[in-house]
């Protein structure tokens, strides 16, 4: 006989409807994962149980993401604070090392850091010297491309070998380095003038008091001495430097370094006079002669006159002068070499160029 196709209740039962309504059901029943227990040991405080869960709590060992983990290997028991049982941590508990094996391993890093330092060859290493252009930037010569410019002009020779390739390396301290002929004082050394006024002694400290050369350099941190003497009634140009066998060669009666002084006299002068001086006045002392005698201004009887000499005795000018029969009136030095005072004023410090620097060293063959 045909079915109605109702049930006993009188609802319709249609094909598969009642599989859909059981699995909805059953999926409504499920916990949430963040509900679910996954007890994989013994009853707890939690809820009851005689042991471990199956299904899915069983085979996660552990649950879902984030969830408790187990003890033991194989599920232990587990404490209230998460924890296993005691001696076992994560997973389980593995046996520890001896004391040996750490002690080898802290021995192997250290022979594997601390290796002598491999010393390789120059050519791979770092080469010695410094660039001559940047040693002559140092020293003042212009910018590293103005210096690189001198090199290619072929104005640079070191230890008298013309150098006209860049990246030449020289070493400061020992190598002889010029431009334009010049010396380039590429270590550090101070070169400086001073006007020295009247009255001032030509001593670096006076223990005296008076008023002295030392007064004028007391900011420098490196010492500075002076290059030969002035009298303290002689004003004019006085060299300071640090460089000892530059000043020694410059005060030194071999190398003949000339100083040249103005000094204003009472006339009349006569004609030989200039004669008389560079054929040499009888001193004390000895004889003293001028290189060059010059009168530069005459008003009335006072006269100014130049007088170059190479000697560096005590007051040579003034006694040369005053044996002639002409007393100075006053003394003026107004070059030292190729050094001149030009437009300096009295009492004022100024730092000689390199160019200066290259004449004097050139004056006396350094």
């Amino acid at each position: 006989m045909r079915s109605s196709g109702r049930n006993s209740s009188g609802r319709g039962n249609y094909r598969g409807a009642g599989n859909k309504r059981d699995e909805k059901q059953q999926r409504a029943r499920r916990p949430r994962p963040e509900e679910r227990r996954y007890d994989v040991g013994g009853s707890g405080p939690d809820g009851p149980g005689d042991g471990p869960r199956k299904g899915r709590g069983a085979a996660a060992r552990g649950g879902a993401k984030g969830g408790p983990k187990t003890g033991a290997k194989g599920g232990g028991p587990r404490s209230q604070d998460g924890r296993g049982a005691k001696g076992s941590r994560g997973r389980g508990s593995a046996p520890a090392r001896p004391r040996e094996y750490d002690a080898k391993i802290e021995e192997r890093n250290r022979a594997r850091y601390d290796k002598p330092a491999v010393k390789t060859p120059k050519t791979f290493g770092d080469q010695e010297g410094e660039r001559l252009q940047k040693v002559l930037a140092r020293a003042g010569m212009g910018s590293r491309r103005a210096c690189e410019e001198l090199i290619d002009e072929a104005r640079v020779e070191v230890n008298g070998r013309i150098v006209t390739e860049q990246g030449v390396r020289v070493d400061p301290e020992k190598d002889e380095i010029k431009v334009d002929g010049l010396t380039v004082a590429t270590q550090s050394y101070l070169f400086f003038a001073l006007n020295k006024p009247a009255g001032v002694v030509s001593t670096m400290e006076d223990p005296d008091g008076r008023q002295c050369l030392g007064d004028y350099v007391t900011n420098r941190e490196t010492r500075l001495f002076h290059v030969g003497r002035l009298d303290t009634e002689t004003e004019g140009i006085i060299l300071l430097t640090n460089h000892g066998e530059l000043a020694h060669r410059l005060t030194h009666p071999r190398y003949g370094v000339q100083k040249t002084y103005l000094a204003a006299i009472q006339g009349p002068l006569p004609r030989e006079i200039g004669k008389k001086l560079k054929d040499g006045i009888q001193l004390e002392d000895g004889y003293a002669r001028a290189d060059h005698f010059r009168v530069v201004q005459q008003t009335g009887k006072n006269y100014l006159v130049e007088v170059t000499l190479h000697e560096g005795r005590k007051h040579i000018v003034r006694r040369m002068l005053a044996e002639a029969g002409f007393p100075v009136d006053k003394l003026v030095r107004t070059a030292f070499g190729p050094i001149s005072l030009g437009d300096q004023k009295s009492g004022w410090l100024r730092r000689l160029t390199n160019t200066e620097v290259g004449m004097l060293m050139r004056e006396v063959d350094l």
